[in-house]
């Protein structure tokens, strides 16, 4: 056991259900009582910046200190999950590379404007892969194009900004267009170019903050993978409200492999891709 295990406050299940019902009602996550190590891990700093001895405590700070908005926003930074790669879920980039993409084309074809939403873009990777496809397309040269990629890490979102990655991150990245996007550094990782960072924007935003998403625009595709799974039913419906609401008629949702909206909401259509089953906000008749 490392020394610092020895020294961390141990959190009781009484406090973690306190936390988890405080993070929960802040942003939708989940704090499981199989995760209690866990969190106790990652929050564990948090008590040592700010001089405090146990979790209850914590507690009482994220509920009642002054400086409880800035701290929850700390917390809730140190529990994100945020492993992420380029080219992530092939199938899925391939259905909407070579069906949603010339839909696409078509259906906007007299606006000829884009919006893409990462809505839980991590550090930016899902983000950049789509802004590339879009590109590669060649179908969209002269069209105002934008892919917005959201996450409620600000550290996320900062290294986001700053478009470099490791070989890791790009492993599933083809040769060629790692040679057309990225530009090597001198330490072994790779600088997105300025061409593409042009088409991509990113925030911070807390999904299940109305005033935050109120200040987006209408979006053609929202990305959402492997976020749901961390929410409650309550929570996963108010998402899909707010998506609902932000998605142009006709307007596509693409979720994880793993997630779907059996037994959250009707409101979407199902659409039997050849290589993967999406959802659509019905178009007017």
């Amino acid at each position: 056991m490392a020394p610092d295990d020895l020294l961390r406050p141990e959190m009781t299940p009484e406090e973690l259900r306190l936390l988890g019902e405080l993070i929960h009602a802040h942003c939708g996550l989940r704090l499981r009582e199989d995760q209690r190590y866990l969190v106790e891990r990652r929050l564990a700093p948090r008590l040592k910046a700010n001089g405090l001895t146990d979790f209850t405590a914590y507690y009482r700070l994220l509920r009642f200190d002054p400086r409880r908005g800035a701290e929850l926003e700390e917390a809730v930074e140190a529990l994100a999950t945020n492993e992420t790669y380029f080219f992530r879920e092939p199938m899925q980039l391939k259905s909407f590379r070579e069906e949603l993409l010339p839909a696409l084309a078509k259906e906007k074809e007299r606006s000829r404007k884009l919006r893409i939403w990462s809505a839980g873009c991590s550090s930016g990777e899902e983000a950049y892969t789509l802004a590339i496809l879009i590109k590669e397309s060649g179908r969209f040269f002269g069209w105002d194009v934008e892919v917005f990629g959201s996450d409620i890490s600000r550290g996320m979102i900062s290294r986001a900004r700053r478009g470099v990655y490791s070989r890791s991150a790009l492993r599933e990245t083809p040769e060629e267009l790692l040679a057309r996007h990225f530009t090597a550094e001198a330490d072994g990782r790779f600088q997105v170019s300025a061409a593409l960072k042009q088409q991509v924007a990113f925030g911070h935003m807390n999904l299940l903050d109305e005033r935050s998403t109120a200040l987006l625009g209408k979006m053609d595709v929202i990305f959402c993978r492997n976020v749901m799974i961390y929410f409650d039913l309550e929570a996963r419906r108010r998402l899909l409200k707010a998506f609902w609401a932000k998605l142009h008629e006709g307007g596509y949702l693409l979720l994880g492999h793993s997630e779907s909206l059996i037994n959250l909401t009707a409101d979407f259509e199902l659409v039997n891709l050849e290589h993967d089953l999406i959802y659509r906000k019905p178009p007017s008749l």
